[in-house]
């Protein structure tokens, strides 16, 4: 034993022994995260194979910079850089437990927003946590100790120049391995898990950095040519309005309800014998309501704000972070503006505060008169969970503010209390919790029941005040409530297995649209998000033809029922197409690659790299429909004169500051 720890001491104070030691430490847990922590879809060998040898590379060329340093130096520039690189390896994990994805560069512009998280980081992290940063603290132990005590010497020159020929020959293997498998991995992906399962969380960050980079320099070279090639496609893929359903809600007002993180499942869901949602079931049935039942959340990295965006905008969020914190002051055609044109007064209402996801900046590039945020009302502790007002407060409180505004108007109502991870107070629950062992699913249904009775209450109030019988009521769910990796406790919600197929469809969410004086009924054509601005534009009979839109109207015949995902992804009606497999929509059976699958995977393709044109390059700025008026961000001004008043009255109409 004396021998073996004379013989380890000897290695570990060599500066190739110590460095071979700290290699293997962080490869190795590396690798174990990566099969603990991260869902990446791993189909066969060479996949297998790559997801545990790309952690090598990395750890080969971030830590061989230590080698550059004299003597004892280099121990400690070693330890720095192993440290930071856990910090990003850690700071994935919890990332990854709850949006299923990585963390970019351009999330990182999000940071005011995690203030707010509150309760749903501390469900994020696992009492194994502090390992991740064991091989850290075992190094910084035989430094402290001196059990690994270096020479005051540097390393040669030419054997540090071979660690990283090393390297970069470990990492040109992984890339060719990579490349076999799946051929232009760098040039033609969406999906941030490709990267991340072929070449590794480390390289994957590079490649991010490279690609915001890109996406930064694009609006200095962007030009009018660019905005022609858009509209070209844009044209080609038009769908012309329904005469059935065009203008139908003409002059009425606009009243979407954000219906936070509520799936589709939900609606007439029971549990233990009890529907979940018994008012928002009773309202899909309504004679007047229109109620999507194949209707999917496309939002990416920017979540509640990706949905906001396409709604406003019928425009995709960013494959990277969100549009509300990095193109704030684009040039946008949003409907608030467009409406705001033909007289109609806008409002956001949400109770929380106005700069999360920056929006009190972006709202004014949208053109929103008006942004009632947490300021204007009564945030007491009793009525605050989450990230801000719960939600039967926060419509009771909307109601006298709503009473301002002219009519017609366009308004938003955000909802907050049914957000991960579910907290709800013993009183408020109406319902029992699921039993599934997982405690962010089982509070989801009493959240749920508490969302659809605050929801019940605004409707009332709404029937009441003659308003329902004036207005477009549109009930939309922003993204997912539960993510894939609560798949074990959704099989038990289901009744079946959740693999990726059945995740893939779980992704549907609820669209309800309410139009006075039409015939509703369930539309079971396929749509997302992006659909929404044209099918809401034309009923309220304005054509889209001339806008830079990506989705096109839900109810026009010439609507195409394939749905993007932000990762290139798609379903329809016949196929879903998961990361290169392809199965049957109605039995979930795979099938052959055809020349249809081929040429949706194009249209997908396309609109989602058009769509990140426009964004990117800004390309609004060199394109004016017709009879729009180029909106101007400086009319808007969303400060709350009386703070310390629950309900105020509002400044007049788009008050310039």
């Amino acid at each position: 034993m004396k021998q073996f720890l004379l013989k380890s001491k000897s290695v570990l104070s060599n500066h190739f022994g110590f460095f071979l030691f700290a290699v293997i430490l962080f490869w190795l847990k590396t690798y174990a995260a990566y099969v603990t922590e991260f869902n990446l879809g791993i189909s066969n060998t060479i996949q297998k194979f790559l997801l545990f040898f790309n952690p090598l590379s990395s750890a080969v060329l971030f830590l061989g910079l230590a080698l550059f340093a004299k003597g004892k130096r280099s121990y400690i520039w070693l330890i720095v850089i192993n440290l930071l690189l856990s910090i990003l390896l850690y700071a994935n994990v919890v990332y990854y437990r709850f949006f299923s994805d990585f963390i970019t560069f351009p999330t990182l512009t999000q940071t005011n927003n995690f203030g707010d998280l509150g309760g749903s980081i501390v469900a994020l992290l696992h009492l194994y946590d502090p390992l991740y940063f064991l091989d850290t603290i075992i190094l910084i132990v035989l430094v402290a100790t001196k059990f690994a005590n270096p020479k005051p010497i540097r390393v040669a020159k030419y054997k540090v120049s071979l660690v990283f020929v090393a390297g970069i020959l470990l990492f040109s293997v992984n890339l060719g391995l990579a490349e076999s498998d799946r051929p232009e991995l760098l040039t033609r992906t969406f999906d941030r898990n490709y990267i991340v399962k072929y070449l590794g969380a480390y390289n994957y960050t590079i490649y991010d950095g490279i690609q915001s980079a890109k996406a930064s320099t694009e609006r200095a070279l962007a030009d009018g040519d660019n905005m022609t090639e858009v509209r070209n496609y844009l044209t080609s893929t038009y769908a012309s309005p329904n005469p059935e359903y065009f203008g139908k809600g003409k002059g009425m007002n606009v009243i979407y309800i954000h219906l936070e993180s509520f799936q589709n499942f939900l609606i007439d869901y029971k549990l233990n014998g009890q529907e979940v949602t018994p008012f928002l079931n009773s309202f899909t049935k309504d004679a007047n309501t229109l109620y999507f039942d194949n209707f999917f959340h496309q939002t990416g990295q920017g979540k509640t704000s990706d949905a906001e965006f396409m709604l406003e905008n019928s425009m995709f969020g960013l494959p990277q972070g969100s549009v509300f914190t990095t193109k704030s002051h684009n040039t946008y055609q949003s409907a608030p503006a467009i409406l705001g044109q033909q007289g109609y007064t806008s409002a956001v209402f949400h109770g929380n505060y106005k700069t999360f996801w920056n929006r009190d900046d972006i709202y004014k590039s949208f053109g929103f008169n008006k942004f009632f945020d947490a300021s204007y009302y009564d945030m007491n502790e009793k009525d605050v969970v989450n990230y801000g007002l719960k939600d039967k407060p926060f419509f009771n409180e909307s109601i006298p503010l709503l009473e301002t505004l002219k009519q017609p108007f366009y308004t938003k109502f955000i909802t907050l209390s049914n957000h991960f991870p579910y907290p709800i107070d013993k009183e408020e629950a109406t319902i029992e919790p699921a039993n599934t062992g997982d405690s962010s699913v089982d509070t989801y249904f009493q959240t749920a029941r508490y969302l659809d009775e605050s929801v019940k209450g605004f409707i009332d109030y709404l029937k009441q005040s003659g308003l329902y019988d004036k207005s477009i009521i549109v009930m939309y769910g922003d993204h997912y409530g539960i993510s894939d990796n609560h798949n074990a406790a959704m099989s038990k919600v289901m009744g079946k297995e959740i693999n990726s197929f059945e995740n893939a469809q779980l992704q549907r969410v609820p669209l309800i649209v309410r139009v006075p004086g039409v015939k509703g009924g369930v539309q079971h054509q396929y749509g997302g998000e992006i659909d929404v601005l044209p099918t809401l534009l034309h009923l309220l009979g304005t054509d889209t033809k001339n806008y830079v839109q990506f989705g096109s109207d839900l109810l026009s015949p010439d609507h195409k029922q394939v749905v993007a995902f932000r990762n290139g992804n798609f379903v329809s009606p016949t196929v879903t197409a998961l990361n290169g497999k392809y199965y049957d929509t109605t039995t979930g059976k795979p099938v052959e690659f055809t020349d249809e699958i081929k040429q949706n995977e194009q249209m997908v393709q396309n609109s989602l790299k058009y769509s990140d044109q426009v964004v990117n390059g800004d390309l609004l700025r060199f394109y004016t429909p017709e009879g729009f008026t180029p909106i101007d961000r400086s009319k808007y001004n969303y400060n709350n004169r009386d703070k310390n008043k629950t309900k105020v009255k509002t400044a007049p109409e788009g008050e310039a500051k």
